[in-house]
């Protein structure tokens, strides 16, 4: 009896070594399979974002890029410039492309997710036609972005545009012809694209969540005595926070980087009502060969949009947990 005692430990510690093993085993079996996938994203997003960053303490500019990461350390000279020096045009432009690509992702995202949520709830509804409709709700969303920009491009034409037509020649609304692709209209000629692109994929989303809820929850609610309002309130909202959540951060992250609409329709200087931090990026950088101040603006944004993942994680976490 004693030696079966003494040696129940002994073969307690070999199982679990043996259960060790096979565990490390299989693990690394895992790692192997993942590794191949691994090394390519290491390579092509780690790497490059390295570099970038790297870059935005150089003097880059179209003297010094023959040398590339070679060229003379400027360390926080960049960042200095941009955010304190008042002599630097591209100070100037920078803060205003900040406000123009604020109140584009404002302006788009809010109008996406309420538009996408009221047509959901008329698309959830059962009629006649509802499943033809659903599917010709989704053509925006499958039209290439460059597409999209030519073809309203062509719509917001002064002179042979079919908006102005619209408004001026067909229902008189306005007494002249706006110009919507320069001045203080060129923001909104981008902005109502982009909403038309994409409420399409939205609409798709929160309608499955809405098909998703049981029908019973509206039921009790009607019995209770809840108003369709209430319903709304206290029943669909709640339980679609996850999707909402989802597609403030992915909704939030496409606008800031939006790139296609503004540049195909107006170019890669869309003036200082249009110009987002895309297109300033990108001017700064190719157009005036100005590569390290191209670099410090990428690197701010990223940490900006760092800073905003955490917001937004932190606010919608316990509706994410509740969602597992």
């Amino acid at each position: 009896m004693g030696l079966m005692s003494e040696s129940a430990p002994g073969a307690v510690a070999a199982t679990t070594r043996r259960s060790r093993r096979r565990s490390l085993r299989r693990d690394a079996f895992a790692y192997a399979l993942i590794a191949p996938a691994a090394f390519v994203m290491l390579a092509v997003h780690v790497a490059p974002t390295l570099g970038g960053v790297y870059m935005a303490f150089l003097e880059l500019n179209l003297f010094t890029f023959s040398r590339l990461f070679h060229a003379p350390f400027a360390g926080l000279d960049n960042f200095r410039d941009l955010l304190f020096n008042v002599d630097n045009p591209v100070r100037s432009g920078l803060w205003n492309a900040t406000r123009n690509t604020a109140l584009y992702t404002a302006y788009t995202l809010t109008a996406t997710l309420v538009l996408a949520m009221g047509i959901a709830l008329l698309l959830a509804r059962e009629f006649r036609g509802a499943r033809v409709l659903r599917t010709l709700m989704l053509a925006p969303w499958v039209v290439p972005s460059f597409v999209v920009a030519i073809l309203w491009q062509f719509m917001w034409q002064s002179d042979a545009g079919i908006v102005n037509k619209v408004l001026v020649d067909y229902t008189h609304l306005v007494d002249e012809r706006p110009v919507w692709l320069l001045g203080p209209n060129s923001l909104w000629a981008i902005v109502i694209p982009a909403i038309w692109r994409g409420l399409p994929f939205v609409i798709l989303v929160f309608l499955a969540g809405l098909q998703a809820i049981p029908r019973q929850l509206y039921e009790a609610a009607s019995i209770d005595g809840a108003t369709a309002w209430q319903s709304f309130r206290y029943v669909t909202l709640p339980l679609l926070r996850p999707l909402i959540a989802i597609q403030v951060l992915f909704g939030f992250i496409y606008s800031v980087y939006q790139f296609a609409l503004p540049y195909v329709m107006l170019g890669t200087n869309p003036g200082p009502y249009a110009d987002l931090l895309m297109t300033l990026i990108v001017r700064q950088s190719f157009g005036n060969t100005l590569f390290g101040y191209g670099a410090a603006i990428s690197t701010l944004l990223m940490l900006v949009m760092f800073v905003w993942v955490a917001v937004w994680y932190r606010t919608f976490r316990r509706d994410l947990v509740a969602a597992r």
